[in-house]
């Protein structure tokens, strides 16, 4: 019986394909399946063998261990040269789209709101 051995759900395509690339270089057999049109199903990557199992954990954890210090690294240098992504610098560079995200907040507060205030 199949394995579930790592879900793609809130993956980046990066990610994902550095797991299959590395589970294949590993030599574990495997197969993924896909969520569906109405996501009922999982994105997730399954191993066929379950006396795989616990050297594919080895292996996606060592790789999850190093892919986590490499992507703090990224952003630490990010950060250090000033390109971090920040709230001002997206509205800046997104002021419409910022500016309907504010204006929806303020409308759903508006709505929440009015009856307990006594203006209806």
């Amino acid at each position: 019986m199949a394995t579930l051995l790592f879900r793609l759900a809130n993956v980046t395509d990066e990610e994902a394909w550095e797991v299959r690339r590395l589970l294949d270089e590993h030599g574990f057999d495997t197969y993924e399946t896909q969520a569906g049109f109405w996501r009922l199903g999982v994105d997730a990557i399954w191993l066929r063998d379950p006396a795989q199992l616990e050297a594919a954990r080895e292996v996606l954890e060592r790789y999850q261990v190093e892919r986590q210090a490499r992507v703090q690294q990224e952003h630490a240098d990010r950060v250090a040269q000033g390109d971090a992504p920040t709230l001002w610098r997206r509205l800046w560079q997104h002021p419409v789209q910022m500016l309907l995200v504010a204006l929806a907040v303020l409308a759903m507060l508006a709505l929440t709101l009015v009856p307990f205030l006594g203006l209806i």
